[in-house]
C-alpha cells in the first residue's frame, strides 16, 4: 500500500533544518484541510448528463458546480471563479450538454448551439477529449451532440461540415474575429440557434488583448441579435480578483459569480522564502542576495531526494537547465 505523504508543515520543517535555513523562512500562512461539499443538479439536468458523469467517477456535484449550472439554466451570465482542478469545467458542461440534447430532433439534428472560446488551441483540444470521455461513459446517451474544433488547423473540407451540422465549436478569439463573424451569413443557422457561449481561462483576457477580444464578443452579440439570438455567457478563472466585474467589463453583461468553492482541499502552507546574502557587492557596496534561480535549485534538489513531489516555475525556458 502506497504511504501517504508527509504534511506540508513536515515537509517544510526539514527544508529549513537543512544547511542552516531557518533565517531565510521569513513568514508562513497555514490553511487547514477542507472536506467536500456536495450538492444535487438541478432539476432541469437532463438523465443523460448525470449517467455520463456519474460514469466517469463523479457520483454528485459540488456545490459550487450546482449552482452555477442552475444560474446558467436559469438564463443568467455567469462566472464560476473558484480553484484550480475544482471541476469548474463540469459546473458549465453539464447545463451546456444538456440544452444542446434538447432540440437534436430538428432536420439537421441540431438544436441549440454552443461556442467555447479558449485562449490557446490546446486547451479546446483538452476540452474536446473531456467531452469524448463523457460521450464514452454515458452509454450512448451523448451521441447527439456533435462536437467539433474549429481552428487554423481545421482541413477546408470540414469546415462546412463544422458550421451546419456541429452543436458544439470550440475555438478561440482569433478564428472568430478572423474566420466566422466575417463569415456570419454562413454561419447565421449556427448563430439563431446560439444558447451559450463559454469563455475559458477569462482572466487571460487582459491589457490590450482583453479590450480586443471585448469588442469582437460584443460584435458577436449584436449578430447574434440580428439573428434573433441571445446566449448567456459562463465564464470560468482560478485566478480573478474580482471575477464578477471583469467577467461584465468582458462581455458588457451584468454577470453572477459563483466563488465559494466546494471542492475539497488538503491542508495547505504557504511559505515566503528570502535568498541569503553573498560575499558580493552591488551598486555603491549594496549587499547582493543569492538569485532566486539558484535557491530553487538547491529547494527541489532536497524535496527530489525526499522524494516530494514538486514542482518549480520559472521566468524563463533556460531557466530549468539545472534540473535536466
Amino acid at each position: 500500500m502506497k504511504p501517504l505523504p508527509d504534511p506540508p508543515a513536515a515537509v517544510l520543517d526539514r527544508l529549513t533544518g537543512a544547511r542552516g535555513r531557518q533565517d531565510r523562512l521569513t513568514h508562513t500562512e497555514h490553511l487547514p484541510a477542507r472536506p467536500a461539499r456536495y450538492a444535487d443538479w438541478p432539476q432541469e439536468i437532463r438523465p443523460e448528463i448525470a449517467v455520463a458523469v456519474e460514469g466517469i467517477g463523479i457520483a454528485r456535484p459540488w456545490t459550487h458546480q450546482a449552482e452555477a449550472a442552475s444560474l446558467a439554466i436559469s438564463g443568467q451570465n455567469v462566472v464560476i471563479a473558484t480553484g484550480t482542478a475544482s471541476g469548474k469545467s463540469l459546473g458549465y458542461l453539464a447545463p451546456v450538454l444538456s440544452t444542446l440534447l434538447d432540440g437534436t430532433e430538428a432536420p439537421n439534428g441540431r438544436g441549440a448551439t454552443c461556442l467555447y472560446l479558449s485562449p490557446t488551441k490546446a486547451l479546446a483540444a483538452d476540452q474536446l477529449r473531456r467531452l469524448g470521455e463523457l460521450r464514452k461513459a454515458g452509454a450512448g446517451g451523448l451521441d447527439l451532440v456533435r462536437a467539433a474544433a474549429y481552428d487554423g488547423d481545421t482541413p477546408f473540407q470540414e469546415r462546412e461540415w463544422v458550421r451546419q451540422y456541429a452543436s458544439l465549436v470550440l475555438t478561440n478569439p482569433d478564428m472568430l474575429h478572423r474566420g466566422i463573424l466575417p463569415a456570419h451569413t454562413r454561419w447565421a443557422s449556427f448563430l439563431r440557434a446560439l444558447r451559450y457561449v463559454v469563455i475559458d481561462e477569462c482572466h487571460t483576457y487582459r491589457g490590450v488583448f482583453g479590450s480586443h477580444v471585448a469588442q469582437v464578443l460584443r460584435r458577436l452579440r449584436r449578430l447574434c441579435a440580428r439573428y434573433g439570438s441571445e446566449p448567456v455567457f459562463l465564464l470560468a478563472s482560478a485566478t480573478a480578483a474580482d471575477p464578477g466585474r471583469t467577467a461584465g467589463r468582458l462581455t458588457g453583461l451584468p454577470v453572477a459569480e459563483v466563488t465559494e468553492d466546494g471542492s475539497p482541499r488538503g491542508e495547505t502552507v504557504f511559505a515566503l522564502w528570502e535568498p541569503p546574502l553573498t560575499e558580493l557587492q552591488g551598486e555603491q557596496g549594496a549587499p547582493v542576495r543569492r538569485s532566486a534561480t539558484a535557491e530553487a535549485a538547491d529547494l527541489l534538489t532536497d524535496l527530489v531526494l525526499d522524494q516530494v513531489r514538486s514542482v518549480v516555475f520559472v521566468r524563463s525556458r533556460r531557466g530549468p537547465s539545472w534540473c535536466r
